[in-house]
């Protein structure tokens, strides 16, 4: 018999089928749902039962080795690894959610506290020393998680997973009778599978590529400082320029090799901005009389992707962070007035010694909020 399908996005009652989702799963069962990749038959992992089943979806191939856990936040990551370094840390901060599952080694006395605590024998979730984790970016996956509260693991569920041409109802003739219940929201984001990332010692290596290729990796690697005003032409692209120049004197590095050698992106954007204009005259003339340069300057608009890819993102005033956490509620932690006494007046308009009073501003707050949330 088909499993009944729920079209997540066109009910009125979505809190009500998340907690139908999350119950089915802690019953035992195995419940088809979304990621950003693919859709996935998911179980908990301490379920006789539903490890079996997932199992048989996973077919021969599979056999013998271990599932992946999914996780609801990145913190739950805790759970299953030993202590985590700085390094670690970051790829956690960085890649999730997302499209990435990440292979960390544990410490024996880990492993078997962890499957001890949830009676399971260390290879079905650790293969040899190692573990692979996934926090998917999807909400319904992550709000069924959450609600779960439990070592939830997933396999691809079938053939029709989510990508072109896919739909809930060819997906449900084809899981006739091995799974539960299948949450549909719609065609996969993303045509590709997950990139799987090996942690090391301060290191990474990818073991394969999927969404997210080397290229991009490092750019979400990145220690990335976000500056944002409105037209992005004045107070911003200003304290852009000046970041730079105080990292490459602290850092003891050319300007232009602060990304390739330190790993540290500056970039600015308005919250209003429209694309490819040039900062103003009187800002270029400021910033020239500090040793920084706007010449080439380019205004930007403010982005989804551009709040995810910040890890700390100062604004010149109140409306800017409020217009930043519209666009992605979950950038709160990370957004801060670059002056906590007030708002940094926008100068348009005024001449050329309003533009160096503002310069000097914007240094004096820059030097101590780069040690307060940047520097060591």
């Amino acid at each position: 018999m088909a499993a009944p399908i729920v079209h997540i996005f066109d009910i009125g009652d979505y809190e009500s089928q998340i907690r139908r989702g999350a119950e089915q799963l802690r019953s035992g069962g195995v419940v088809t749902l979304p990621t950003e990749t693919v859709y996935g038959a998911a179980g908990l992992v301490n379920n006789e039962t539903a490890r079996r089943r997932l199992g048989e979806l996973r077919g021969p191939e599979g056999a013998g080795k271990p599932f992946t856990l999914h996780l609801a936040r990145r913190d739950d990551a805790r759970k299953y690894l030993g202590e985590l370094n700085e390094f670690d840390e970051r790829l956690l901060r960085k890649l999730w959610p997302g499209p990435v599952g990440l292979v960390f080694d544990v410490p024996p006395q880990r492993r078997r506290e962890v499957a001890s605590s949830l009676e399971i024998a260390e290879s079905e979730i650790y293969e040899g020393d190692t573990i692979t984790l996934r926090c998917p970016d999807h909400v319904v996956a992550t709000d069924v998680l959450s609600a779960v509260d439990g070592s939830v693991v997933m396999t691809v569920a079938g053939s029709s997973a989510g990508g072109a041409g896919w739909s809930a109802e060819a997906m449900a003739q084809e899981l006739d009778g091995q799974v539960d219940l299948i949450f549909d929201a719609g065609p996969s984001r993303y045509l590709k599978p997950s990139t799987i990332l090996k942690v090391g010692k301060e290191k990474y290596e990818i073991v394969r590529q999927g969404v997210y290729d080397e290229r991009i990796i490092q750019r979400l690697l990145r220690t990335t400082i976000l500056f944002v005003c409105s037209g992005n032409t004045c107070r911003s692209p200003m304290a852009e320029a000046i970041t730079r120049r105080v990292l490459a004197e602290r850092l003891h590095v050319p300007e232009p090799e602060l990304e390739s050698r330190k790993g540290i992106s500056v970039l600015s954007a308005g919250s209003y901005a429209l694309p490819g204009a040039k900062a103003t005259p009187q800002a270029v003339e400021a910033l020239k009389d500090l040793g920084s340069d706007l010449s080439h300057h380019r205004s930007r608009p403010l982005t989804v992707e551009l709040i995810h890819q910040a890890d700390v993102i100062f604004t010149m005033g109140r409306s800017h962070a409020a217009a930043v956490q519209a666009l992605v509620p979950s950038a709160s932690e990370k957004v801060a007035t670059l002056d906590p006494a007030g708002d940094i007046d926008d100068p348009i308009g005024g001449d050329a010694a309003l533009y160096r009073d503002l310069a000097g501003q914007l240094q004096a707050l820059i030097e101590k909020r780069l040690q307060e949330k940047v520097l060591p």
